[in-house]
């Protein structure tokens, strides 16, 4: 049995925040993470198509951040008031939205494996890019599978 409050962390990573002007989310460590789930939501009120850049980082300031060199997971729903069912995506490092007015949710699996822990990176965040459209909103929330769910990921 799934349960989330003793199994799983949830972060936020933006509070629902305007995507005009970009946005880039709090970075959370994965020293004790086993995968992480970036969920994105989308509202868009003027058609764009927004891009989303999974980074990681050498500390929760967001030091260093770079884009991943390993493909990643990606969900997407391009329809929330239609469906909601989840279409798996073909792997990649970024995802843009399509560019219509609708509700979307994408979602990022980061495996930790996914980091380059080689030269110190161990934090994850995501950048959303500029949508020159005040009235697109964003939120974004960290869903985590943890090996010591007590230990916090909001510092290093």
């Amino acid at each position: 049995m799934l349960n989330i409050p003793e199994k799983r962390k949830i972060v936020t990573g933006s509070a629902p925040v305007t995507t005009n002007g970009g946005v880039t989310c709090d970075y959370i460590s994965m020293k004790n993470v086993i995968r992480a789930y970036i969920i994105l939501t989308f509202t868009q009120a003027v058609g764009h198509a927004t891009g989303i850049d999974p980074v990681q980082a050498t500390a929760v300031a967001g030091t260093g951040a770079k884009a991943f060199a390993k493909t990643l997971p990606i969900w997407a729903n391009e329809d929330t008031a239609a469906s909601d069912a989840l279409v798996k995506k073909t792997q990649a490092v970024t995802y843009n939205v399509a560019a219509d007015i609708k509700g979307k949710k994408v979602i990022f699996q980061i495996d930790a494996e996914k980091l380059d822990v080689n030269n110190s990176f161990d934090c994850i965040g995501v950048t959303v890019d500029d949508s020159l459209q005040v009235t697109n909103l964003v939120n974004v929330e960290y869903v985590l599978e943890m090996r010591y769910p007590q230990n916090s990921v909001i510092t290093d």
